[in-house]
């Protein structure tokens, strides 16, 4: 029997865990009319199958029609949830998995043109930054009728065979009882802590009445607000102790913080190049004092952390949620002693941001997660072995190169420069972001597990390629930043690659005009105003850095706000000129006939890249498929047909070789071509 804490089960009342590691809550937003269909079951039976001990689904499940949710989250107020959430629950549990889910009241956390168009409800008066509603201050039939809402979505889970219910007491509505910030209301719900906790005790009561003793009921709690005037480290223990008395709650899961405004969660949600786990002590603490079993969840992305969590005695039960988006067999990897196999989380919140402006959570390097109807993340050996050669060794020729020798072909891979990595090196150059090269690290290990072989400082033409007899040939150049974009004076900007690669050396007095909206405009800024220059981001759209997304603007912000930096909006660099020493810029609108000028000393442009594809299209009319791709088949996840070219390899190019896109994109191109070959 395995000694490593981690594998060890846990007695949660009545409930063996086959071991301590599980995915907390979250909203993938993958339902179907509010439904957790066979896209969201299968997203957490992956993981279910793979070991892990407890898969807590949603983030949160509405419980009251006046709760709509923001983005695509479950409707537990619907009757026609728990057949869906049967089949999910059956088939985790056949896989060993137990199976909660999470249930909330959003409160002020929504919006009133969302759903059925109802008032917004809160504790009090005050407006949530992140979702602008001015709520209604709650009544007391609005009480009664949320409580007895509560009660029925618990029951209807425990209708629906799942072992427990987790409500969500922070930043939503039951917080907003709770939080001095936001609890306005007089007696018997405001003022004092007893008062304060008062209706989420009832919710539990109702719930506890309605499912019985056996049905496990939790609560992820805020234990300290880090701001002053809110529930502190003391208040959040005896609010601890208050759950534990009322002998209603059977385990806690520790929040520290608040998730009001985009900078407060991502300190709630840590992301790359913020410190590894940084409430893990805060949660221990909670388990001491209060006693009841304890989860967390906080960035904990790596094996070494969260058995440090469990063997430390901070944690009964470790949240693995972000890592386990990268890699959903992060259990069977360790219990098969292959911890260096597990596909790395990167912090990069590629998931959580694409939630939050209303789309699927999609893991930055992982491409399968949340496609487990199409997309395999256990690649099948081939039934005939081949020959594939792949020029770019970015993220997506490493992807293509890792599937083509997973499926046991033979793989040969050329490089133009010295190493591997692509745009990934020049985004990792940003010490904040150095844990992006994970994705490249990752794949080159796991290519050297299986023969790759790689020729670096190669720049490979139609007859290198061609001379090798290759089956398969995949294009993965990537492209080159596009700075020829005004009416004059192209000859006299430089690109923000220019500036990240240190190829050129920023300014004093710098405009940086975007219009890409992308991380590659936000890192170079950084880097002009950590040198001392006074810095000028400059776009024709209506926001900046729109591809940046919430929470990673959070560090960007947090490092220039301090700094010598502006940024413009809604005007257009139309051309540049000398001055002197100096280059005079003229500015225009796409609004109204402008044309103001200004005098910088450099002019950067981040206008996102041109394919590099002159080798694509040599090898083209030689290809079988003559570089067609079929995107019906693609879409579906079927092999592609053999085309109506000359005898010999198949072509296909992928990544930022087709167009300027993401990683994700790149990483997802390389997969669904090559995962058939």
């Amino acid at each position: 029997m395995s000694t490593d804490p981690l594998l060890q089960p846990y007695q949660l009342k009545h409930l063996t865990l086959r071991n301590r590691i599980m995915t907390t809550s979250h909203e993938p937003a993958y339902p179907e009319d509010g439904m957790p269909k066979d896209r969201y079951r299968l997203y957490h039976l992956e993981r279910a199958k793979a070991g892990v001990a407890l898969t807590m689904t949603a983030g949160s499940a509405a419980v009251s029609k006046d709760s709509p949710p923001v983005f695509n989250n479950i409707l537990a107020y619907k009757d026609e949830v728990v057949p869906w959430m049967k089949r999910l629950a059956d088939d985790c549990h056949e896989a060993g998995a137990a199976v909660m889910i999470q249930l909330t009241h959003l409160g002020r956390r929504t919006r009133w043109d969302k759903g059925d168009w109802l008032p917004v409800v809160a504790a009090g008066p005050a407006r949530e930054p992140s979702h602008r509603a001015f709520p209604k201050v709650i009544e007391d039939w609005d009480i009664v009728r949320i409580i007895e809402d509560y009660a029925d979505a618990a029951e209807r889970m425990k209708a629906a065979g799942l072992d427990g219910v987790e409500f969500e007491c922070y930043g939503h509505l039951m917080d907003q009882f709770m939080s001095p910030f936001t609890n306005a209301l007089p007696a018997p719900y405001g003022g004092s802590l007893e008062n304060r906790a008062r209706f989420s005790l009832e919710v539990l009561a109702a719930c506890r009445k309605r499912v019985g003793p056996e049905f496990l009921l939790g609560v992820r709690y805020t234990a300290d607000e880090v701001e002053p005037g809110g529930i502190d480290a003391e208040e959040g223990i005896a609010i601890g102790h208050l759950f534990r008395d009322s002998g209603l709650v059977d385990f806690l899961n520790i929040i520290k913080g608040r998730i009001y405004t985009d900078p407060a969660m991502t300190d709630v949600i840590p992301i790359q190049g913020m410190p590894s786990a940084p409430h893990l002590d805060f949660a221990g603490r909670v388990r001491a004092e209060v006693g009841l079993p304890t989860f967390h969840a906080a960035r904990i992305p790596d094996v070494a952390t969260a058995r440090y969590a469990v063997a430390s005695g901070q944690l009964d039960m470790v949240g693995m949620t972000r890592a386990h988006m990268a890699d959903p067999h992060i259990v069977r990897k360790i219990i098969e002693g292959r911890e260096q196999d597990i596909r790395p989380c990167v912090g990069a919140t590629y998931c959580l941001d694409r939630i939050y402006q209303g789309g699927m959570a999609l893991c930055i390097h992982n491409p399968a997660t949340g496609r487990e109807e199409v997309m395999p993340h256990t690649i099948a050996r081939a039934a005939v072995a081949k020959t594939v050669v792949i020029v770019g060794a970015g993220p997506a020729g490493l992807e293509a190169a890792r599937v083509a020798a997973e499926r046991g072909h033979r793989v040969i891979v050329f490089e133009a420069a010295a190493q591997p990595g692509g745009q990934i090196l020049l985004t990792a150059k940003t010490p904040r972001r150095r844990e992006m090269i994970g994705i490249i690290d990752w794949r080159m290990a796991q290519c050297a597990a299986r023969g790759v072989q790689f020729h670096f400082n190669t720049w490979a033409e139609a007859l290198d390629i061609t001379s090798l007899n290759p089956d398969v040939v995949v294009i993965a150049t990537g492209g080159r930043p596009t700075t020829a974009i005004l009416e004059a004076g192209n000859d006299l900007v430089v690109s923000a690659w220019d500036i990240l690669s240190g190829d050129v050396k920023p300014g004093a007095n710098v405009l940086l005009y975007d219009d890409a909206g992308d991380h590659t405009a936000l890192q170079a800024a950084q880097l002009l105003a950590e040198s001392g220059a006074r810095v000028e981001v400059m776009t024709p759209d209506r926001t900046f850095a729109p591809d940046v997304m919430a929470m990673n603007l959070v560090p960007y912000m947090r490092a220039l706000q301090d700094k010598d930096v502006t940024f413009t909006v809604t005007y257009r660099l139309r051309s540049v000129e000398r001055a002197g020493n100096q280059l005079r810029a003229t500015i225009g609108s796409d609004y109204m006939k402008l044309a103001k000028q200004a005098v910088y000393d450099q002019v950067v442009v981040n206008h996102g890249t041109q394919p590099l594809a002159e080798i694509y299209f040599d090898l083209k009319p030689l290809s079988a498929n003559l570089g067609a791709v079929d995107y019906d088949a693609l879409i579906e996840g079927r092999p592609q047909p053999s085309g109506d070219g000359p005898p010999g390899f198949a072509l296909y190019r992928i990544g930022d070789a087709v167009e300027a896109r993401n990683t994700h994109a790149a990483i997802y191109d390389a997969l669904r071509v090559m995962k058939d070959v």
